[in-house]
């Protein structure tokens, strides 16, 4: 057993031992006792020789013991738990393997129990790991922002500290608390204090921070009492710094949405964040809520005020829309903070930003209209400053609403979802009406649309642009024919524009029959007339961009390849769509398009294609920025 795989025989653990165990485990599982611990018991423990005596379960020869303690009195009680099939099962799986593992393995693996939790228990305890290189970098954000001394001056208490790896590398042991709701990583913690960690065994306590009363142990809470009179002294209170790195789960809503990724990412699972104090403060907050990390500032903010927090969350406070009640009540200044990748952290592989940012609530400032951040890749090189921005005033969801002049004379439909860079994907255009976020397109409302559509898929996604919010626009672009007009080519030809002949009639062929190369009558002209109206394309052509006549021309070769062998394969309808196009050369199956062609002469047109649509979309890039649809100033 070693720390590379120890997480790999779990799982294989609880496929052949778990079920031999003579437990409820829902049951257990609602009173914090957890398969893992039974494993770590079996990993680390041979027979009667116990390596590590404060683990939460311990095997005992033929059964487990667990809950460990001196009654009152003074005797040694325990529970112990045995096997259905009196350990036969247990027996043949660790003939596979060598236990205890190497004792240069033991610190890690105890250390990261966390990893064998499972997923929802992690999203509602919050029971991650921080990676070393930001624990470090947060430590040497504090020091800019509080000075050289500051570990001298102030107390540090992370309020979800799971097994205290964020605390890691702090040096001064009198002015750190750290309390976890978990029994069995309070135990954990006590152990590598045991092994040289840097903190007081009475300093480290249980505490469900948004369920527990603010009551200290004299008088009958669970908060040492040294901390206590810390958070009832205001002068004192002004010298605490939160720093955390609480959980991020979020409540299901209607779109029950979920990030691709693992169990510290955004999953909309029922019952994630409910707490005492998300009743105590859902008239006022809201959704905002929802988010679990919010529950914690809240608290803080109200029960254990003019303190400082310093905390890794996502931006989603700083930018997003169903935050602004949480905004309008966190009155703060912020210091200084940076923004990290959120794949470098522990069980992420979304695309989107993890940020450190300290807040002084002692100093009550309205909620800043941008935050400024440094930014650092996964290799810990700084790439510059980043602002986000809140989303406090009209989007360019309102905006485009304005345009919204029911179904007569429908092309085709437009899905416009939430105004934010990480919901583009769920931005396009389609012939079946979708329900939600939608806007009928037609002639009248065509030209904004396609502006609307550009601006959302023009910029490519990054992990630092998640959660850039979209806005409503400045005036000017209405008299700039040039930029609609390279926006409508830039829709046309986009891999979001998803009209298929199977859902209704095209009417987004860009090309008259003989452009087209086809010897037979479409059933649309209505794009082909609309671009010869406005001069996009015809003998009377004004007002286009170099870049979109670029794409104009390698969409027309594209065109006329497909009609050539149309014309041998009769199979091919004349009046395909672009993504009808793409999908005859590239196949699909069980309704997703393949990714290649056989066909030589479409990669290298389609190439062609994206090549001029790339440097189409770089074109209009600065009109997002200068009409005012996102924000860099």
């Amino acid at each position: 057993i070693s720390k590379t795989n120890f997480t790999h025989v779990y799982k294989q653990w609880m496929q052949f031992v778990k079920p031999s165990i003579q437990i409820d485990w829902a049951i257990a599982k609602k009173h914090n006792i957890l398969d893992a611990d039974f494993y770590l018991a079996d990993l680390i423990a041979e027979d009667d020789v116990t390596i590590k005596d404060k683990l939460f379960v311990l095997l005992k020869k033929d059964r487990y013991e667990l809950d460990r303690h001196i009654s009152e009195l003074g005797l040694f009680s325990s529970q112990t738990v045995e096997f259905k099939d009196r350990g036969a099962a247990h027996k043949e799986f660790w003939n596979k393997y060598t236990r205890p593992p190497r004792k240069e393995f033991w610190g890690y693996i105890v250390e990261r129990r966390d990893l064998l939790i499972p997923e929802d228990v992690r999203e509602r305890k919050g029971a991650f790991f921080t990676p070393p290189q930001w624990v470090a970098k947060a430590h040497e954000y504090l020091e800019k922002c509080f000075g050289e001394d500051w570990q001298e001056e102030y107390i540090v208490w992370d309020n979800s500290a799971g097994t205290g790896n964020l605390l890691a590398g702090l040096v001064n042991k009198d002015n750190i608390w750290a309390s976890t709701l978990d029994k069995q990583d309070v135990q954990v913690m006590r152990d590598r204090i045991e092994n040289g960690a840097n903190l007081w065994d009475e300093q480290v306590f249980q505490f469900d921070f948004l369920n527990d009363d603010i009551k200290s142990v004299r008088d009958g809470g669970k908060i040492p009492d040294a901390l206590f009179d810390i958070l009832k002294d205001e002068e004192k209170r002004q010298k605490l710094i939160f720093l955390i790195n609480p959980p991020y789960g979020e409540a299901g809503n209607a779109r029950t949405r979920a990030r691709k990724g693992t169990a510290r990412e955004v999953t909309h699972k029922a019952g994630v964040s409910k707490s005492k104090t998300k009743e105590r403060f859902k008239d006022t907050l809201g959704k905002a809520l929802a988010e679990k990390y919010v529950q914690f500032f809240v608290r803080i903010l109200y029960d254990i005020p003019d303190c400082k927090v310093a905390a890794f969350v996502t931006p989603k406070y700083i930018c997003g829309g169903s935050m602004k009640n949480f905004r309008e009540v966190w009155k703060a200044k912020y210091i200084g903070g940076f923004a990290t990748p959120a794949r470098t952290h522990d069980n992420c592989t979304g695309h989107y930003p993890i940020c450190f940012f300290v807040w002084d609530l002692a100093q009550k400032k309205d909620f800043p209209k941008s935050v400024s951040c440094d930014v650092f890749n996964e290799k810990e090189h700084r790439q510059g400053v980043k602002k986000f921005y809140a989303s406090d005033e009209k989007t360019i969801n309102d905006w485009i609403r304005e345009y919204n002049f029911g179904k007569e004379g429908a092309i085709g439909i437009g899905r416009c979802d939430a105004p934010d860079d990480q919901r583009n994907n769920y931005c396009w255009i389609a012939q079946k009406s979708i329900l939600t976020h939608q806007l009928f397109l037609n002639k009248k409302n065509f030209v904004p649309f396609a502006v609307y559509f550009a601006v959302r898929h023009c910029i490519e996604h990054k992990w630092i642009n998640d959660s850039d919010q979209y806005f409503y626009p400045k005036d000017g672009w209405e008299t700039d024919i040039a930029f609609q007009n390279d926006c409508i080519v830039f829709t046309l030809f986009n891999s979001y524009n998803k009209i298929k002949l199977r859902e209704g009639v095209n009417h987004w062929i860009p090309f008259t029959e003989d452009e087209a190369g086809c010897t037979r009558r479409f059933k649309s002209r209505f794009m082909s007339d609309f671009l010869r109206e406005r001069g996009i394309s015809g003998r009377k052509a004004v007002s286009l961009s170099a870049a979109a006549q670029a794409v104009l021309n390698a969409g027309r070769e594209l065109w006329r390849h497909y009609h050539a062998q149309a014309e041998k394969d009769r199979t091919a309808d004349i009046n395909a769509s672009f993504y009808d196009i793409r999908e005859y050369f590239q196949g699909s199956k069980s309704g997703k398009m393949g990714v290649s062609s056989t066909d030589e002469r479409y990669r290298e047109l389609i190439k062609a294609l994206r090549d001029a649509q790339d440097v189409l979309a770089a074109g209009i890039e600065p009109k997002v920025y200068e009409y005012g649809f996102l924000r860099n100033d």
